[in-house]
């Protein structure tokens, strides 16, 4: 099991392990010097040295190639203050390039040798003009990279339908999945208003309690089933997996709240018995069997009874024919007048 150390590159982003080397007197908040494709980058140490499972090892871990000297953060915090500037610059030859882009934030690295300008936009760009452009401006080097609305927000910053600080930027390090049936899961109104963060997409929010949520809704019946309750039988109308209670209508219109551990039974919505107990659901499984049999045998007869039926009204036909038939006559003669 390799040891490593867990850093972050910018606060609340995603967590990268390096090796420590010979400085295992890593501690959180301290800042040390690494190697990335980029060259060499300040990052700040999150997690101490700790083993981690080879599982969890992905590519070739790199070392920590010393720790960051003063000298190197007196540097760090000048360029991140030249940072509003070059960003406002990178705006007017944007917007002088014709370019359909929103420059989003611009990040020099801590000596100020790389120039990191994120952008948004609803389709590709071509943008190696302004590139070459800003290269003559800043004599460094430019890199551009394209981000999504969900990134776009977490840079930005802002706040959320509660009131508080976005979670992407004040502890959520990397997004996961939403759906909207997570949203249905939690009764949730799918109203796009209601459940659309700032950035547009679906609230990071919805994914925290869905878990929990898919368990509790496993011990609800479903709306419209019915149920007997101490009060007589009704119909689910509303249920409360929080609270693991049901809303029932009772036969006499009265809708009551009941908690589940309290219902006698429950029926499906078709009146088939309990919805929860397998021996009913055996026993129905059984009845169909034996009516598909039934029904097997009796379309197996049918065809004998049908040929009788059909020979014995033949015959009936026949000795009608005859007694119709005049005395004398042969078939076929012609009657004389």
């Amino acid at each position: 099991m390799p040891v490593v150390v867990g850093i972050q590159f910018k606060p609340v982003t995603k967590l990268y392990h390096f090796s420590p080397g010979e400085f295992l007197g890593l501690a959180p908040n301290d800042y040390v010097i690494v190697d990335t494709a980029k060259g060499q980058e300040v990052a700040q140490v999150v997690q101490p040295p700790h083993q981690i499972d080879d599982a969890e090892v992905v590519g070739e871990i790199k070392s920590v190639v010393r720790r960051a000297n003063p000298w190197d953060l007196v540097q760090k915090d000048l360029w991140e203050h030249k940072e509003r500037e070059a960003l406002a610059i990178c705006r007017t030859k944007a917007h002088e390039s014709n370019l359909d882009i929103k420059i989003v934030r611009c990040e020099y690295n801590y000596n100020g040798g790389r120039l990191l300008i994120y952008f948004s936009s609803e389709a590709r760009v071509d943008f190696r003009d302004l590139v070459r452009e800003l290269a003559r401006v800043f004599r460094t080097r430019i890199e551009m990279r394209q981000i999504g609305v969900r990134d776009e927000a977490k840079l930005l910053d802002g706040v959320g339908k509660c009131g508080r600080q976005l979670c992407c930027t004040s502890w959520l390090r990397e997004f996961t999945p939403v759906s909207i049936r997570m949203a249905k899961n939690q009764q949730l109104p799918l109203n796009p208003d209601e459940i659309s963060g700032v950035c547009g997409r679906l609230l990071c929010c919805l994914s925290y309690e869905d878990a929990f949520y898919k368990e509790q809704n496993k011990k609800m019946p479903k709306l419209g089933a019915e149920v007997v309750t101490p009060q007589g039988v009704g119909r689910v109308r509303h249920v409360h997996p929080l609270k693991e209670s049901v809303t029932v209508m009772l036969e006499n219109m009265a809708l009551t709240e009941f908690a589940v551990a309290d219902l006698v039974s429950s029926k499906s919505s078709s009146g088939g018995g309990c919805s929860t107990c397998g021996g009913c659901t055996a026993k129905r499984r059984a009845g169909a069997e034996a009516d598909n049999a039934r029904i097997r045998r009796q379309m197996a007869a049918q065809p004998d009874e049908e040929a009788e039926e059909s020979g014995e009204e033949t015959a009936d036909k026949g000795r009608r024919r005859r007694r119709r038939r005049p005395r004398g006559r042969k078939p076929g003669e012609e009657q004389s007048h």
